[in-house]
């Protein structure tokens, strides 16, 4: 007949159980990353003009459209005032406009956000220099104060209008202000004296870094661990150079690394990529290379010593394409939401000309997968303060869903305590079962006869 002892709990259960909690809880564990996802997009609001950016913040979408306007769609509507209309600085039309928008890393408690816009105020300067300013909020969290307007950079680009880049992000680990300008337009990047992206005594065709929490003009200030910081030389601005057309650039949330979609020429479009642990630096390659492809341009402008195509000194792409896929890549962000398990950790891209949105995996070796291809005239995306993805295309804003919903995702912090229990019990159990073994051992000891000479000299003791 069994015994009660033998019908308890075995120890390899409660561990069994204890290592099934601990995979169901752990994300990415319970369903691997693919990047291969099927995915459709829904309506969340229509009639904005040419819309360049969106941001999620405080419940509320802060929508960009190109004329100077940025809108606000709360609680299921499109505010009839606008957030901030700054048409009457603003040079648009082609790819001149308001370009961009970010929120102070402390908003609201510091209610600053700044913009990024094509300048059409000859007061300020020449119409089609790129500007970066600086705006507070009025006693409206919904209206922006128009007289609280600082300049901090204007860069010289009245040359060319188009190639203005245009992005503007917060690094995740640092909460310097990153911003993204173009090479200054024409083919070829031969506005002024030339290979502007090459020439380091320009803002252009680069990428920048800066520190904005300064109350003095020209109210930021130069990270000391910018690359090219010191007297003379390179401007102390600059992050990285060799960029042509970088439109739209973001930071992976999870791990700080960097991702950029620079818009070709004639033959490639390339996303370039920046690691977290980088000290900044990096030469993607433009005009000596277009993507991986040299000769595409002269170089005979470019300042001397001219490297040459995919020399050690140049940073390559990490996936670029041809004509025949696509014509203006739209960089995007990589996915951290809950909505699609198997694209976390994927870099979610489109192409403007084509209509494709597809998915990369983030580590080598790179594949990727098309996940829509009737985005035309996407213009960016965006991405709310969960991970989920929006993108924007024409006058229509939406958001991207999976086809087949997922459950809602519920907080996991209740199976902490009791995987601990479980590991706490199965241990027990384990003592126990120890401890039981060593009793038997002496109970069978003491019931063991005994000899009649150990009994004798037992007595005699």
């Amino acid at each position: 007949m069994e015994s009660l002892r033998d019908r308890r709990p075995k120890p390899e259960l409660w561990l069994a159980l204890a290592l099934a909690l601990m995979v169901t809880s752990l994300p990415g564990l319970a369903r691997a990353q693919t990047c291969a996802v099927s995915m459709l997009r829904t309506l969340v609001t229509t009639s904005i003009n040419s819309p360049t950016d969106i941001r999620a913040i405080g419940g509320k979408l802060f929508i960009v459209e190109q004329a100077g306007r940025v809108r606000i769609f709360d609680q299921g509507s499109l505010l009839g005032t606008s957030f901030l209309d700054i048409t009457n600085k603003v040079a648009s039309g082609g790819e001149r406009g308001l370009l961009s928008l970010a929120f102070h890393p402390s908003y609201p408690a510091l209610p600053y956000f700044f913009v990024l816009y094509t300048n059409g105020d000859s007061s300020l300067g020449p119409i089609g220099d790129v500007v970066l300013a600086r705006y507070g909020v009025s006693g409206n969290p919904n209206i922006a104060d128009p007289t609280s307007a600082k300049v901090l950079l204007v860069v010289p680009h009245s040359a060319g209008s188009n190639h203005n880049g245009g992005q503007l992000q917060f690094g995740p680990n640092d909460g310097y202000l990153y911003l993204s300008t173009g090479d200054g337009g024409g083919g070829c990047d031969s506005t002024g004296l030339g290979c502007n992206a090459q020439r380091d005594d320009l803002l252009l065709g680069k990428l920048l870094r800066i520190n904005v929490n300064s109350e003095t003009p020209p109210y930021y200030t130069i990270p000391p661990t910018n690359p090219f910081v010191g007297p003379g030389g390179p401007r102390d601005e600059i992050w990285a150079k060799g960029l042509r057309n970088p439109w739209r650039f973001s930071f992976d949330r999870q791990t700080g690394n960097l991702w950029i979609g620079d818009v070709g020429q004639s033959t490639r479009e390339e996303i370039d990529f920046q690691p977290a642990s980088s000290q900044g630096g990096q030469n993607y390659g433009w005009p000596i290379m277009e993507g991986t492809v040299g000769g595409t341009c002269s170089t005979g402008t470019c300042p001397a010593p001219v490297p040459w195509c995919n020399a050690p000194t140049l940073t390559l792409p990490v996936h670029e394409y041809g004509r025949s896929v696509g014509s203006v890549v739209i960089g995007g962000f990589v996915y951290r939401g809950n909505q699609f398990p198997a694209l976390r950790g994927c870099y979610v891209f489109a192409d403007s000309g084509s209509g494709k949105i597809w998915a990369m995996n983030s580590t080598p070796p790179v594949t990727v997968h098309v996940l829509m291809s009737d985005a035309f005239g996407i213009t960016t995306f965006g991405e709310d303060p969960v991970g989920e993805l929006y993108m924007m295309a024409v006058g229509d804003v939406y958001r991207l869903l999976p086809t087949t919903p997922v459950p809602v995702p519920v907080s996991r912090g209740w199976m902490i305590p009791l995987l601990g229990m479980c590991l706490l019990l199965a241990g027990a159990a384990l003592v126990a079962k120890r401890s039981s073994v060593a009793l038997d051992d002496v109970t069978r000891a003491l019931r063991r006869p005994i000899s009649s000479a150990r009994a004798t000299t037992l007595r005699r003791r």
